[in-house]
């Protein structure tokens, strides 16, 4: 998730998302938020806040976002699921949490305190509504969902374990760094470490 205004009109603060930092590690991953303990398919073990250098939200503030790593264990339950992930059909993801505060844009009420008139996603006096949530207590999952609240929200890399008997280009690469000796890389194997550092 991120800190740009979404579908529903809402958007996380930056203090939100790092409070989400934490709170995201050793959650759970389903789908259609569907809390049944047979639909758990994944779990986060990292979770950290990002700056996307250059770019703005909606409402013109530097844009942040939080992004988690995941595992998911290969096996025939999971099979159809990470086929659909690697293929990019499954990539859509959403997120479970309780926010204690929701802010108006456009009068700074806090809908948890006091009574605000404003609807979010109308204009007033040219300004667009929406809430800005805070104060997160607790996050109880994250889902794969066919359509998020938030644009941008979904899987962005993956990772696929492929235990194949000969060496990768990379694994070469990495042994001969091991032995302390001098290496020299030739172009593609420079990419290659360069892509994998990044």
């Amino acid at each position: 998730c991120d800190n740009d205004i979404d579908r529903d009109f809402e958007r996380f603060t930056v203090e939100a998302l790092f409070e989400m930092e934490k709170l995201f590690v050793g959650k759970t991953g389903i789908c259609d938020h569907s809390p049944k303990a047979q639909n758990q398919s994944a779990r986060i073990y990292m979770c950290k806040v990002e700056a996307e250098e250059g770019r703005k939200t909606l409402s013109g503030d530097d844009y942040f976002r939080l992004v988690a790593k995941a595992y998911m264990p290969l096996c025939a339950d999971n099979e159809m699921m990470i086929t659909r992930i690697e293929s990019g059909i499954l990539k859509e993801v959403s997120v479970g949490l309780s926010a204690g505060h929701k802010v108006c844009s456009v009068c700074g009420k806090d809908r948890a305190d006091e009574y605000c008139a404003h609807n979010s996603g109308e204009y007033y006096c040219g300004e667009l509504c929406y809430w800005e949530l805070s104060g997160i207590s607790d996050v109880y999952e994250w889902s794969f969902v066919a359509v998020p609240a938030q644009r941008e929200a979904g899987v962005i890399k993956g990772y696929k374990n492929t235990k194949r008997k000969e060496q990768s280009p990379m694994d070469t690469i990495l042994k001969s760094l091991s032995t302390g000796d001098s290496v020299t890389l030739c172009v593609e194997d420079s990419k290659r470490l360069y892509e994998y550092i990044e």
